[in-house]
């Protein structure tokens, strides 16, 4: 018996969000995984991916990649 492979575009991605594995589906936009996370803009998130900071503008269109590096912070209030 021959077992079918998965496309890989189909296999879920791990990605690390502030050093924690977190698996996702393949082709998972940013904004789709803050709202996972229970995280939204108007909460004083920030995000880089890689090292790299990625404008708000551009978290509807950022697909996640396999093993990427999410690094998120957000504003306390406090004193």
């Amino acid at each position: 018996m021959q077992l079918e492979s998965v496309p890989a575009s189909d296999a879920p991605i791990t990605v690390r969000v502030n050093d924690k594995p977190h698996e996702a589906a393949a082709g998972t936009m940013l904004a789709q995984l803050l709202l996972e996370l229970g995280l939204t803009a108007a909460q004083g998130v920030a995000i880089a991916i890689n090292d790299t900071v990625v404008p708000r503008s551009a978290w509807e269109e950022y697909c996640l990649a396999e093993g990427d590096q999410v690094l998120v912070i957000q504003a306390t209030q406090g004193g």
